[in-house]
């Protein structure tokens, strides 16, 4: 077999089933059909009325049938899934069925993984879920692997792609715990996914100052003078094509963005921001350290809009073409 299929398919896992993930998974399906075979992993019953399905039994299959209808493995929910009312019941197979497809890419039965967004506090509430988010349980899953998570666009040009050092702590917990061990981990792992999975040979990273005009040289903060520049420039000397501290207000217009292929940030929203604002609806967010590849929408379950039809599939396509693309990368 030759061509984007050889790989294997696209193993997506269904996310919180009363969330848009459901209907967004039909809607990528209708967009991509044969071209990009991928997999959904969850309740049929779930699925919007209607909806042109094929179950499978393993996910080889959706190779040859990816343009019948949207292929399913099938994994059963103790309860329904009502549209924008999230059920703690459902709780432990939202957890079970993350695992499950995580387990088929980790055997090669599956290029890569994308998963469909979660609630973190109906996990929570429902069967004790214990992680952070995804990404967090990702690694456990993993062995516990380090791990960076990396919001990308590949729609505008330059490609925007940005990576948080600290991610969902609150910003007065940030000076403590943006680091020069964690800036350097945070780099060497970005450097080697960006090479590994998208196949840059020698990445080119910028790192965000923590202060309003880096600094200013001390008169807004002097965390670039005292270490981050010290940090990069260690960084620089191990090889990697690393530049910084910059102000972080200057590094993402057109011309700025040409210049790096991803922006190392101090903290969530110094990255997320420019990222929502240039793409909303197509960012991808990528997992990176991961023996396998994962991505995901970078947006919500969307309770709200759940079942109304609206949702976009905009961000679920692109996580699906950039989960196949990295995960032929990484295959060589």
């Amino acid at each position: 077999m030759s061509g984007p299929a050889a790989g294997g398919p696209v193993i997506l896992s269904c996310g919180d089933p009363s969330g848009v993930g459901p209907e967004l998974a039909v809607k990528a399906w209708e967009a991509l059909g044969a071209s990009l075979p991928f997999v959904w992993v969850g309740d049929p019953a779930h699925l919007p009325r209607g909806t042109k399905l094929r179950e499978i039994d393993t996910p080889a299959e959706a190779m040859t049938h990816a343009g019948h209808g949207l292929c399913v493995l099938p994994h059963a929910f103790p309860a329904a899934a009502v549209p924008g009312q999230p059920n703690p019941e459902n709780a432990a197979a939202v957890i079970e069925v993350i695992a499950r497809a995580t387990a088929l890419v980790m055997r090669g039965e599956g290029v890569a993984l994308t998963t469909a967004p979660i609630n973190k506090r109906v996990l929570k509430d429902g069967a004790g879920f214990a992680f952070p988010g995804h990404t967090e349980y990702l690694a456990h899953l993993a062995g516990g692997a380090k791990v960076v998570m990396m919001l990308a666009s590949e729609r505008v040009t330059p490609p925007c792609r940005v990576v948080p050092t600290t991610i969902h702590i609150a910003l007065r917990d940030v000076p403590a715990s943006f680091t020069p061990e964690l800036l350097r981990d945070t780099v060497r792992i970005t450097a080697d996914g960006l090479n590994r999975d998208f196949g840059l040979e020698n990445p080119r990273l910028a790192v965000a100052g923590l202060n309003p005009h880096a600094g200013e040289g001390g008169a807004m903060g002097d965390e670039e003078m005292h270490w981050i520049a010290d940090t990069v420039a260690g960084l620089r000397a191990e090889g990697y094509a690393v530049t910084g501290p910059l102000p972080p207000d200057t590094m993402f217009h057109p011309a700025a963005r040409a210049r790096y292929d991803a922006a190392i940030c101090a903290y969530h929203d110094q990255a997320l921001i420019p990222i929502k604002t240039l793409d909303f609806d197509g960012g991808v967010n990528v997992t990176l350290g991961l023996p396998f590849v994962r991505t995901s929408p970078d947006h919500g379950t969307a309770f709200d809009i759940a079942g109304s039809g609206m949702a976009s599939p905009a961000s679920l396509i692109s996580a699906l073409r950039m989960a196949q693309n990295m995960g032929l990368a990484r295959r060589g």
